[in-house]
């Protein structure tokens, strides 16, 4: 019997050895690192959206992709919030030392942004105006200046001088005239009108009389920048669109370093037809980098922003000077020469000021 009792116990031993070595060669299981997760769900959207990426577990780098393909070692690092602009899948992975890679996290956005008819979308962005950094917000501009047809259908009048050409931009018009067109035309859409004179609200035929025939009244005027209705850009989203946005590749002229690609000035406007230096039909001219055409030339600009100096340090949607005598125009026009022309000239005139190089181009707010 003591033999089997010595086999027992050898058999024992065995086993425990058998055990132990194949706890030693498991191999350990790594940690997963959490799927991303976006700060904003997948769907159709109705302006640009901005996402942020995150993950649940700490230290890990986040690549992804905006074309729908699948994250690698090349794939962009995530370092800031995602401006999305138009349709696009996002895709993103997260990786860690000594962690197992994330599973990919994907989702669509679907960007579908109705454009009031001839706007087009100026997304927001950063840029120097010379003396300092401006941000502006992003909003719609008209493609055109106002022309001597759209301001007629609204006004019931044409003021201007080269009358008779629906397609030329309007000219001889004010500025109130301008803050006039814009209210009434936001009314005809069933907008909210953007402009208010003193405490006689937005309904232009509620204004006193002779409201906008003293210059001094243009103080008067407000503006309700969160209304839908069509408004005069301030002079940094004037300045913004006509240097192509984000897009722009700092051109001299609006869309170009040639000004006969893009404007109608005082060396081109006369072109040997018999009817000499004039305005030309709105839109003949190369665009710029956004699409708009005639930022630089055919008619000078009115703008929203009371005329004065630009502060020297950085700002953020700026209005324009508290006080003054005078309102900005910007873009020159077919009377005047190539410096006039460039995007970053600017003059000032009394808000009752026509002439017939002097019209007007439209924004509105983004959703």
């Amino acid at each position: 019997m003591r033999w089997i009792r010595s086999l027992a116990l050898v058999f024992t031993v065995s086993l425990a050895l058998v055990g132990g070595c194949k706890e030693k060669s498991t191999q350990p299981t790594f940690e997963q690192v959490a799927k991303p997760q976006f700060s904003i769900p997948g769907g159709t959207y109705q302006a640009s959206q901005t996402v942020s990426i995150t993950c649940a577990t700490l230290g890990v780098t986040i690549r992804y992709t905006t074309d729908g393909s699948e994250p690698n070692s090349a794939a962009l690092v995530y370092q800031a919030p995602i401006s999305i602009t138009h349709t696009s899948t996002i895709k993103a992975k997260a990786y860690r030392d000594g962690y197992r890679d994330s599973e990919t996290a994907a989702t669509q956005y679907v960007i579908d942004i109705q454009y009031p008819e001839n706007f087009v979308f100026v997304e927001g962005g950063t840029f120097n105006n010379g003396s300092s950094d401006v941000t502006v917000s992003s909003f719609y501009i008209d493609k055109y200046e106002v022309t001597q047809a759209g301001y007629e259908a609204v006004m019931g009048v044409n003021p201007s001088h080269f009358s008779g050409n629906p397609n030329r931009p309007v000219e001889q018009v004010s500025w109130f005239n301008a803050i006039e067109y814009c209210n009434r035309r936001s009314m005809q859409e069933g907008l909210t009108p953007c402009f208010s004179y003193g405490t006689f609200g937005t309904n232009p035929d509620e204004w006193p009389t002779g409201w906008n025939t003293d210059y001094n009244n243009h103080i008067n005027v407000s503006c309700n920048w969160t209304a839908n209705g069509y408004r005069l850009p301030t002079e940094m989203e004037w300045m913004f669109a006509a240097k192509g946005g984000n897009h722009g590749q700092g051109y001299t002229y609006s869309g170009s370093d040639d000004i006969d690609a893009v404007a109608w000035y005082w060396g081109n406007s006369d072109i040997g037809d018999g009817q000499g230096r004039r305005t030309h039909d709105v839109g003949l001219k190369a665009t710029n980098e956004l699409g708009t055409f005639d930022m630089s030339g055919n008619v000078w600009e009115w703008v929203w922003d009371i005329y004065g100096s630009y502060p020297g340090t950085s700002q953020t949607n700026p209005t324009g000077a508290d006080s003054g005598f005078y309102r900005v125009e910007r873009g020159g026009g077919w009377q005047y020469d190539a410096i006039s022309c460039t995007v970053s000239s600017r003059y000032d005139l009394d808000a009752t000021d026509s002439y017939l190089v002097l019209g007007f181009r439209l924004v509105r707010r983004s959703p």
